[in-house]
C-alpha cells in the first residue's frame, strides 16, 4: 500500500471529526522558520508534469503539464519541434475554460498526428483528440464516450486508437480514491476497465476485451490484429495481485492465458518482431508502483525457460528494480530501472545478455518515452535540489525542454545518499537536513517511513511532511529497508512471512548511521509514516523506546481483523502466504495490536473516513488501546477522503498538526 497524493494545503477545524484533539498552534520557535502555510503555498507552486511523448523518429516532443490558476488551472498540453524549438500549446474548443484537461499525449507510427485526451468547458469527461504535428493543425475530436477513458495506443498501422475504458463510470479507478459507500448486496457489482478501439476517422467505438475483465496494461501486437494485456477477471481494485498474462484478439475478443506469474507483473510491451512479449515481474504492492526483474514471454504461451515455464528471466540476480520498458525498432529494449539509490536507463537485447548503460544519475526519471527509430528519449527529470522538468535528447546527453518550476527553490538543505549494514547486507536511505545547519547544535530527526512496502524512496523533489519538516528545524532519514526496491528481488521479497521483524532492525540501523552522518540528537528521534509507512510506525513504538513521538497514518493495527475489513485483501497472499484463516499465526505475529501493552510512544493516529485499502477501524483500535493504556496519543478522521488523502484544506491540517505534534515530545 502506498500514499502519493501531491502536497497541496488549509483546514477548518469545524470540518474535521476529531477524537482528544486540540486546537493546532505554532509554538514559539515559529518566529525563527517559516509559518507551514508558507511552505505548503511554495510547495503548492511546483507544476506537476503528467506525461511525456517523444515522437518515433524523435523530430517531436509532447507533454503535459498543470497550469497555473491566473492561467484557468487544469493541465494543459504542449508540443515542441525539437529541430527548430518552436512550441505551441495544443487546445481543445473552450480550453481556456478553467479546470480543462489535456493529457496522455501518444504518437502515431508516422509521427505526424498526436493523439490525446481532453475535456472541454471544465467538464470532466475525457474524450479522444487527434492533432497533426502543423502549426496550424487544429485539434479533431474523435470519440463521443461516457466514462472514464485511459492510456491511448496507436494501433500500428495508423487507423485506430486503442483506450482503457471504464464505460459509464464518473469515478476514477484505483483504491487511493474514496470508496463509494456500500448499500444493497456487497460485492454484487463492480465496474471493468477494458480495452476499447477508436476509428480514427469515424469515432466509432469498439470494446476489445471481454466485459467480466479488468485490464490494467496493454499492448499491441505489431500485426495489429492481438494485444498483449495485464488483466484480471473479476474486481480490478482487489485483484491486481492474481493478475495473468493474455493475449486478446483484436477482432472477436477472445482472451487467452499465456502466463500466469507467481507474484505480480506490469508493463506488457510485444516486440517488434512480433516474437516476445516483455514484461515486469516481481513482489509488487501496489498496481502502478513496479518494480522487478524483465522477463521474456512467448506469445502463443509456450515454454521459453530452461526450467519448462512460460517465461524467462532476462536479468536474474541483478541489483536494479526495472520499473517501465520501450521497444525500440531494431529490437533493443530500453528500461528505467531503480538501483540504490540512481535512477538509470539501460538497454539489452529482446533475448537478454549484454546491457549497455545509457544513462545514470541520483535524480529521478520518471515518465520516459523512448522514441521507436531514434536516439532520444524524454522524461521528468528531478531531485531534492530541483523541482520536475521534462528534459529531452540523447540519452546521458539530454537537455531541459521546460522552465515550468525553474522559479522553485528548496527550503531544505542538502539530501545525502547514506548506506549501512545489516543482516541482509546493505541498505541505503536519504538524509535530509534543515538548510544552515549550526554545527553547534543538536537536531532532532523524524524517520519517515515509505508506503508499499514494495516502493523506495528516491532522490525525487520532497513533498508532505518530507519537504515540511526539515523547514521547521528537523533533520529526516528517508530509509529504503528490506522489501524496498533498488537492490535486487530477493531484498524486496526478504520481508515476507516477516513483516515488521527484518524492516525495523534496518530502520534502527540506518538511525545510528544518520546520527553518525549528521547533528542529530539521539535522544530526540521521532518516526512518521502513512500506509504501510503507518503500519512500521505502529510497530515500531509496540517494539522499543526509541522513538519518542510518532505520527501513524492509515496504518495497520491488527493484520487479523484488517483481512477481513479491506477491500483489496488479494494483496496479503504473496506477502503473507495464505489467506488469515488458513495461517492465522503469521498474521498475529506482525500485529502491532498483539503487542500493544508494550507501547509507551506518544502516537498521532490520522485517517481518512472512506479508505477502501485501509479501513477506518484499525485506526481507532490503535487509538483506543493507548487511550486505554494511557499513552499519550490523538485521532483525527478526515471526512470523504480515501487512502490518499487529496483535499487541500485536509493536507494542509495534517502538515500543522504533525509538526506540532513533534514539537511538543522532540523540541527541548
Amino acid at each position: 500500500m502506498r500514499f502519493t497524493k501531491p502536497v497541496l494545503a488549509a483546514l477548518t477545524a469545524a470540518s474535521l471529526l476529531a477524537f482528544a484533539g486540540r486546537p493546532v498552534a505554532q509554538t514559539a520557535s515559529s518566529a525563527v522558520r517559516p509559518s507551514i502555510d508558507k511552505v505548503l503555498d511554495a510547495l503548492d507552486a511546483v507544476r506537476a508534469i503528467r506525461g511525456t511523448a517523444v515522437s518515433p523518429d524523435g523530430t517531436h516532443l509532447a507533454w503535459s503539464v498543470d497550469m497555473p490558476a491566473a492561467s484557468g488551472g487544469g493541465v494543459g498540453l504542449f508540443v515542441r519541434d525539437l529541430p527548430s524549438g518552436v512550441v505551441r500549446r495544443i487546445s481543445v474548443a473552450a480550453a481556456a475554460a478553467r479546470g480543462s484537461r489535456a493529457l496522455a499525449p501518444a504518437w502515431s507510427p508516422d509521427s505526424k498526428t498526436l493523439a490525446f485526451l481532453a475535456d472541454a468547458g471544465g467538464k470532466r469527461q475525457l474524450q479522444l483528440y487527434v492533432v497533426g504535428t502543423a502549426a496550424a493543425s487544429a485539434p479533431r475530436k474523435v470519440t463521443a464516450a461516457s466514462g472514464q477513458l485511459a492510456h491511448p495506443v496507436w494501433s500500428p498501422d495508423g487507423t485506430r486508437v486503442s483506450f482503457l475504458y471504464v464505460e459509464g463510470s464518473t469515478q476514477e479507478t484505483g483504491a487511493l480514491v474514496a470508496y463509494k459507500p456500500d448499500a444493497g448486496v456487497v460485492g454484487s457489482s463492480f465496474d471493468e476497465q477494458r480495452i476499447a478501439i477508436a476509428d480514427v476517422k469515424t469515432g466509432a467505438i469498439k470494446t476489445a476485451s471481454p466485459a467480466d475483465m479488468f485490464v490494467y496494461d496493454y499492448d499491441w501486437s505489431p500485426d495489429g490484429k492481438s494485444f498483449a494485456a495485464e488483466a484480471v477477471h473479476g474486481s480490478g481494485t482487489d485483484n491486481y495481485w492474481t493478475a495473468q498474462l493474455y493475449v486478446v484478439d483484436a477482432a472477436t475478443g477472445a482472451a487467452r492465458s499465456i502466463w500466469k506469474p507467481p507474484f505480480q507483473i506490469a508493463c506488457p510491451r510485444w516486440s517488434p518482431d512480433g516474437k516476445t512479449i516483455a514484461i515486469i515481474h516481481g513482489l509488487m504492492s501496489d498496481e502502478g508502483a513496479t518494480g522487478g526483474d524483465i522477463y521474456s514471454v512467448s506469445p502463443d504461451g509456450s515454454a521459453v525457460s530452461p526450467d519448462g515455464s512460460a517465461a524467462r528471466n532476462l536479468t536474474p540476480a541483478r541489483e536494479p528494480s526495472a520499473r517501465s520498458l520501450h521497444w525500440r525498432a531494431d529490437g533493443t529494449l530500453v528500461v528505467d530501472q531503480y538501483v540504490d539509490g540512481k535512477s538509470e536507463l539501460i538497454s539489452l537485447a529482446a533475448t537478454g545478455g549484454q546491457i549497455a548503460t545509457l544513462a545514470s544519475s541520483a535524480q529521478q526519471y520518471s515518465l520516459v518515452s523512448v522514441a521507436a527509430k531514434a536516439d532520444v528519449v524524454s522524461a521528468v527529470v528531478q531531485s531534492f535540489g530541483k523541482a520536475p522538468e521534462v528534459y529531452a535528447g540523447a540519452p546521458g546527453a539530454w537537455t531541459a525542454q521546460t522552465a515550468v518550476n525553474l522559479a522553485v527553490a528548496p527550503m531544505w538543505g542538502e539530501a545525502r545518499s547514506l548506506h549501512w549494514k545489516t543482516d541482509i547486507g546493505e541498505v541505503q536511505g536519504w538524509l535530509i537536513c534543515p538548510s544552515n545547519l549550526n554545527p553547534a547544535q543538536k537536531y532532532p530527526m523524524a524517520v519517515s517511513v515509505h508506503g508499499g512496502p514494495s516502493s523506495a524512496n528516491t532522490a525525487a523533489w520532497p513533498t508532505r511532511w518530507n519537504a515540511v519538516l526539515p523547514t521547521q528545524g528537523y533533520c529526516v532519514l528517508l530509509p529504503n529497508p528490506r522489501g524496498s526496491y533498488g537492490h535486487g528481488e530477493a531484498f524486496t521479497q526478504a520481508n515476507i512471512r516477516d513483516f515488521g521483524y527484518g524492516d525495523l532492525r534496518d530502520i534502527l540501523a540506518g538511525v545510528d548511521a544518520a546520527i553518525a552522518e549528521g547533528p542529530i540528537d539521539a535522544n530526540r528521534v521521532g518516526i512518521i509514516g502513512w500506509s504501510y509507512g503507518g503500519y512500521m510506525t505502529m510497530w515500531a513504538v509496540t517494539q522499543t523506546g526509541r522513538f519518542k513521538a510518532a505520527v501513524a497514518g492509515a496504518g495497520i493495527a491488527s493484520w487479523q481483523s484488517y483481512y477481513g475489513q479491506n477491500k483489496i485483501d488479494q494483496w496479503m497472499i504473496p506477502f503473507f502466504g495464505a489467506s488469515v484463516y488458513d495461517d492465522p499465526a503469521v498474521y498475529a505475529k506482525s500485529s502491532p495490536i498483539t503487542f500493544i501493552k508494550q507501547a509507551k510512544t506518544p502516537t498521532l493516529v490520522l485517517h481518512g473516513d472512506r479508505d477502501s485499502e485501509v479501513p477506518t477501524p484499525q485506526g481507532y483500535e490503535f487509538w483506543h488501546a493507548l487511550r486505554s493504556l494511557g499513552v499519550p496519543t490523538e485521532l483525527v478522521i478526515y471526512p470523504n477522503e480515501g487512502h490518499g488523502i487529496s483535499q487541500r484544506d485536509h493536507i494542509h491540517d495534517i502538515e500543522k498538526r504533525l509538526v506540532a505534534w513533534f514539537d511538543k515530545y522532540l523540541k527541548p
